[in-house]
């Protein structure tokens, strides 16, 4: 029923148990066939991981527990066809009652989903004070992510800079080395659970299922009062603060993130089952803000700067100063040049962000010409002779200029 091979390992036989758990329970599979199969998985379960039964049914098969037929030897223990349906024990995840549904449920701390986790790839990497998972390789305790922000001028965003922030991580506590206990004191098996980190249940129909131990909270063990390490209460850990060196590369925008590799909270080792286990610190993510600069602005890895120039300049051309982020240079005017033209300074604008792309953005410059809101007699004089060269019939005048 369970397809596995007759030489299969407990944890293969549990994993494809599951499997078909949850493949046919008859809450979630609506075939009019789920119940029965889910029934025989239960079945198969309960004789494949009780070890006199495995041993009588390898010896007779079926007739080892058909109470018509002569049982061999081993075949005592609670007699009957295993497939018959309840248990007296022997799988405490067994049952079919509904998951939430008629007949009872199984109670509000219960989720699906939890059941089976363990094997569709779920697991690894741990937060603090995880559960306790008996079909993990191994247990690796994972601390909770940092984050903080930092702000940097527009140039430095542009150059690039390397910035001093203070944080106060968790710390693996000194004096008891992160296992949360004082010298001397030792953990106790949780005598609720007796150690294995799960109550078993009576639901609806005779059935059994298991939850997490409220007393130990999953770990199966304990720590007596007063036993707790004083610096860091019994969790392992303990807040440290700690300047660190983050190097901002140039050409960053503004809300960007860095991550730093565990640079965040040290795992609370001193709240896990085993406090010996494998952990690593959590991460840290700097968030980085850019302010505005009174001259630039960007798009992208490009820089925008807006030249206001003279309109005599405009008009005759020339050739005037543009700042960029490498100092000033001397940019030529083409004769006529208007309000919006623009021009474009190759390489002068932001650093490109990653290895693959290298290299700076460009400096786009848009012209603005300078008009005078004020003439004096003499610019006045002038202007208007200049729209008479023009021949523009359109412009006003008020010197007179061709008085006889």
């Amino acid at each position: 029923m369970l397809g596995v091979d007759k030489d299969a390992s407990a944890a293969a036989v549990k994993k494809a148990y599951y499997g078909m758990a949850k493949k046919f329970h008859p809450d979630t599979n609506k075939d009019p066939t789920a119940k029965e199969k889910f029934t025989e998985a239960q079945s198969a379960y309960e004789l494949l991981t009780d070890p006199q039964k495995k041993a009588a049914w390898d010896q007779f098969g079926a007739a080892a527990f058909d109470q018509n037929g002569n049982p061999g030897p081993g075949a005592g223990a609670g007699g009957g066809n295993p497939f018959g349906g309840g248990f007296g024990g022997g799988n405490p995840f067994a049952g079919a009652g509904g998951f939430g549904g008629g007949g009872g449920g199984f109670g509000a701390d219960f989720n699906f989903e939890d059941l089976f986790n363990t094997f569709a790839g779920g697991g690894g990497r741990r937060g603090r004070g995880g559960g306790r998972n008996p079909f993990q390789a191994e247990e690796v305790l994972v601390g909770d992510n940092i984050e903080v922000a930092t702000s940097v001028s527009f140039m430095e965003a542009a150059k690039g800079v390397a910035k001093s922030i203070t944080i106060t991580p968790l710390t693996t506590c000194k004096t008891c080395s992160g296992n949360g206990l004082k010298a001397g004191a030792k953990r106790t098996e949780c005598k609720t659970c007796g150690g294995t980190g799960t109550r078993v249940h009576m639901v609806s129909g005779g059935f059994q299922m298991a939850s997490t131990c409220n007393a130990c909270g999953g770990q199966g063990v304990t720590v007596a009062r007063g036993s707790e390490c004083k610096p860091c209460g019994g969790d392992g850990v303990v807040r440290e603060r700690k300047t660190i060196t983050v190097d901002i590369p140039g050409g960053i925008e503004d809300g960007m993130r860095l991550r730093l590799d565990r640079e965040g909270d040290a795992a609370a080792t001193g709240n896990a089952a085993n406090p010996n286990a494998r952990s690593t610190p959590g991460d840290l993510y700097v968030l980085v803000r850019v302010a505005t600069d009174p001259k630039f602005s960007r798009s992208g890895s490009d820089v925008l700067y807006t030249a206001t120039i003279p309109l005599t300049t405009a008009l005759l051309g020339g050739e005037v100063k543009i700042p960029t982020l490498d100092g000033d240079v001397n940019v030529k005017i083409a004769t006529g040049t208007g309000t919006g033209d623009k021009i474009t300074l190759g390489g002068r604008g932001m650093k490109k962000l990653g290895a693959r792309l290298g290299g700076s953005g460009d400096l786009k410059v848009e012209f603005k010409v300078q008009m005078p809101k004020y003439l004096s007699a003499n610019q006045r004089t002038i202007i208007e002779m200049l729209a008479d060269e023009f021949g523009d019939t359109s412009a006003k005048r008020i010197m007179n200029l061709n008085r006889t």
